[in-house]
This record gives C-alpha cells, sequence and structure tokens, in this order.
C-alpha cells in the first residue's frame, strides 16, 4: 500500500516524496487513517517505527482541510504536540516543518536552554501547529504569549517518558487551558499502568493502535551481553569500538558525571567522542549531535533522557555502557538503532553489579539475552558484587543497605547464575521517584541525582 490511498492531499505526498518515502510503516497505515476519521487515540509504537509521521501527516491534513478563522489578525494555534525533551521537539517540528512545506500553515517549537524572546517573537505572528516542552509552554502561556483556547487537536508524544520526568502535573496544567471539545492523540513506546490511567483520564473512548507486541525490543537489533569486570569496562569498550572499526556508537551512560568522564578516557584512546546531557548548553548539545550525525565524531556518549529525539538513519551500534536499572529504559534505548528497514547491533557491558537489571530486562523483553565472553576480558570469579550509587543518597544492590534495598555481596549470585532471593525492586532512574519530591528540582537531563536535596519548590526543568 502506498501513501497515495490513506487520503493525503498532493501537497503532503509532494513532500513525502521529496522526503524519500514511497510506502508507509505499520503504524502510519493505521495511524494517518484513524486520525483522519477523529476521535481520539492511544498508540503504542517501538521507537523507530514512524511513529512521528503518523500523527503530523494526518495532523497537516485535518488542519489544511479546515482552515481556521484568525481572531484579531492573529492565526490561534491549532495544534499542540507536547515532547519530553528539547531534541525531541526539534525532531518533532522539522518533521512538520519537512511535510507540511509546500501548505500555507504555520509551525514552530518552544523549549528552554535558549532566548525566550525569539520565541514569543514567533508566536505574536501566530502559528497553527506549535510543538513544545512542557515547561517552556507555561511561561509562555504566563507571559501571555500564546493562548491556548483553540487547539483542535493536542498530540502527546512519548508520554510514558514525560511521566517518567515528573510532567504529570506541567500537562495538567496544559490540559486546563485546552478547549474540552478536541482531538487527543496519545501516543508511548511503553505502555505501563501510569500511561493507562492517564489515557483513562484523558482520553475519550480511544482507537488502540499497537503495531509491536508491549515492551518488547525492536526485532531487527541483535542483542549481546559482554560480561566484564565493572573496572574494565572502558577498556573493552575501546576494544570493540577499534577491532570492529565501528565508526559511530551511541553509548550510555546513568549519570552526567558518567558520560563526561567515558568521553574522556575514549578520547584519550584515541577515539574521539562527546557527550550529551543536561548539564550541557542546548548549543553544545546540538552541535555534538550534528558532528556525531556528519561523522566528525566516532562515539557520542549519552544519559538516557538527553538521548530522548536522537533520530539518526542507520544507526548501527548501541552500547549500555552501565545497564538501566530501569528496565524499559532499555528498549528506549536499544530503539536508537535497527530503525526502519535498518538492522542494528546493541551491545551491553555487565559487570556483577547489574546481574538484578539485566534479569529485569530480560523479564521484560521475555527473552534471554545472548552472552558472549571476549578473549583477554574474562570477569575475575572472586569479584565481589558492590553497590550501584545512583546519586548522592541512593545506592542501590549488594551492601546498599536499608535505603538502597540490597543485599550482602556473599548472597550475589555471579554472572551468569540465576539470582535466588532477589528483591524484586529497582529504583526509579539515578535513584529518583518517579514524581519529584515536593521541594527538590529535578537535575539537568533527568538524572536526578540530587532529588533528595532541598530546593525552592518549582515545576520540573529537565527537558526544557
Amino acid at each position: 500500500m502506498s501513501f497515495e490511498t490513506l487520503g493525503l492531499r498532493a501537497d503532503i505526498l509532494r513532500a513525502i516524496a521529496d522526503q524519500g518515502y514511497s510506502t508507509p510503516t505499520p503504524i502510519q497505515l493505521q495511524a494517518i487513517p484513524a486520525v483522519l476519521k477523529g476521535g481520539d487515540i492511544l498508540a503504542g509504537a517501538q521507537t523507530g517505527t514512524g511513529k512521528t509521521a503518523g500523527f503530523t501527516l494526518p495532523l497537516l491534513e485535518k488542519l489544511s482541510a479546515a482552515p481556521a478563522t484568525q481572531t484579531g489578525g492573529r492565526r490561534p494555534v491549532r495544534a499542540l504536540i507536547l515532547t519530553p525533551t528539547r531534541e525531541l521537539a526539534a525532531q518533532v517540528f522539522e518533521s512538520v516543518r519537512d511535510y507540511g512545506k509546500y501548505l500555507p500553515l504555520r509551525s514552530t517549537v518552544v523549549f528552554g536552554g535558549v532566548s525566550i524572546n525569539p520565541q514569543m517573537m514567533k508566536l505574536r505572528g501566530g502559528v497553527d501547529i506549535l510543538v513544545a516542552t512542557p515547561g517552556r509552554l507555561l511561561d509562555l502561556v504566563n507571559q501571555n504569549a500564546v493562548s491556548l483556547r483553540q487547539v483542535e487537536v493536542l498530540v502527546l508524544d512519548e508520554a510514558d517518558r514525560m511521566l517518567d520526568m515528573g510532567f504529570i502535573h506541567d500537562i495538567k496544567k496544559v490540559l486546563a487551558l485546552l478547549p474540552k471539545q478536541r482531538q487527543n492523540l496519545l501516543f508511548s513506546a511503553t505502555f505501563s499502568d501510569e500511561i493507562k490511567a492517564l489515557a483513562d483520564k484523558l482520553l475519550d473512548q480511544p482507537t488502540l493502535i499497537e503495531v509491536a507486541r508491549r515492551n518488547t525490543a525492536s526485532e531487527r537489533v541483535t542483542q549481546r551481553v559482554h560480561p566484564v569486570d565493572r573496572n574494565r569496562k572502558r577498556e573493552l569498550l575501546s576494544h570493540l569500538i577499534n577491532q570492529g572499526d565501528w565508526q559511530q556508537v551511541l553509548i550510555f551512560t546513568r549519570t552526567k558525571h558518567g558520560a563526561n568522564k567515558l568521553t574522556e578516557q575514549l578520547q584519550d584512546d584515541g577515539i574521539s567522542a562527546a557527550a550529551i546531557h543536561g548539564n550541557k548548553s542546548q548549543g553544545a548539545r546540538t552541535k555534538a549531535l550534528e558532528d556525531f550525525k556528519r561523522g566528525a565524531i566516532r562515539a557520542l556518549v549519552a544519559t538516557d533522557i538527553a538521548a530522548r529525539g536522537i533520530d539518526i538513519d542507520q544507526l548501527p551500534h548501541v552500547v549500555n555502557y552501565e545497564l538501566p536499572n530501569v528496565p524499559e529504559d532499555y528498549v528506549h534505548r536499544i530503539g536508537r538503532t535497527g530503525r526502519a528497514d535498518s538492522e542494528g547491533i546493541a551491545v551491553s557491558l555487565v559487570c556483577i553489579d547489574e546481574i538484578k537489571f539485566l534479569r529485569d530486562i530480560e523479564k521484560l523483553i521475555k527473552r534471554d539475552i545472548e552472552k558472549e565472553v571476549i578473549a583477554g576480558y574474562e570477569p575475575d570469579p572472586n569479584v565481589k558484587p558492590e553497590p550501584i550509587v545512583l546519586g548522592r543518597r541512593m545506592t542501590i544492590g549488594a551492601g546498599a543497605g536499608k535505603n538502597g534495598g540490597g543485599r550482602s555481596a556473599a548472597k550475589k549470585p555471579a554472572l551468569g547464575q540465576k539470582p535466588k532471593n532477589g528483591n524484586g525492586k529497582t529504583q526509579q532512574k539515578d535513584g529518583a521517584p518517579r514524581k519529584p519530591h515536593t521541594g527538590a528540582k529535578p537535575q539537568g537531563n533527568g538524572n536526578r541525582a540530587n532529588a533528595g536535596k532541598p530546593q525552592q519548590a518549582r515545576r520540573p526543568q529537565a527537558a526544557n
């Protein structure tokens, strides 16, 4: 089936052809007609399946088919797309702009980390489609720079990540500013109880679209675990990059500090690398991503939140330098490769401290991941597990004690053995709770290491 059969106008089809696409993906085949038909939608699709075009294409068609009535000479915002991070907002806006370039519609994107004044000027001229992160959007509303009273379609993109980052309160504030009569589209890479609860409150008899088994990793991604001692991970990583002649590899760490440290070590090993995380300025993050895309650097080291929205065609390798303590994040991470029709390889360097994380991941994706010990990097069987430090006040794993929920080192299984008495609990990302504590300010890219540190109460700023 082709895009011509989905009810899109010629100007949109022309823009699609300009991008080099001719055949819609499964999520697009289902989502485009459903959005055009009207009614709310709850869509579950893995990252890399083409879901962004799944809602931007029909959105452009709907707005073009029924021009809005201007108020006071200014175009009202008719479609609002909320995303959790700056990078994802920029990516979605690029999609709107590219597919709508032959249409008389205006669009813009707003997020934090950059000056608010140019964004206010753009909004004063009126826009039809607004892509935004929650915090900056509310800042603009509070300054009377934008009105949301005429929004016809609301899109929540990667809603699961927005909830993980603690944006539920901001989302509720935005919802209160919208007209009750509107179409709601909720897209999520994974479904959780929190997502179901949000859908129950937000959506009215939604059409359910799901193109992949829930919480599964892409079938196009070859997954592999390399057991290794914790103090030899960097050495093994450099070995893999050099021996395999990897020219483009996205590497995940748990913390911003860990990303910086690993980047410096890779550079010392002669591997061009850059880090991307919430403590970096927006300009530095954009430059690092652009350098990575064009091949100026071989390795991009990222934290989970900062990597959201990274969309690179045919990215061949993803490495979990440290396994995430939230298993769903593993699915998001490896979804950066194996996108669309491309194949990809996801490698995880796993030390004895991370056995519980690995078991949780395998349970989530309902499969065992292939284990391969690299010659010369065999784990020392005498090494004992140590607690994993996620922040100033949070450790988990062996010896973590009462606050970390861990057990003594002597009871931890060796890598490759099944744990006997796992406590079954993992903390949220970097030890932070799913919702920010009152008075606590999430830090940087969402690796909220200082979530327990008293701060003046304010909404999450991580992605804005």
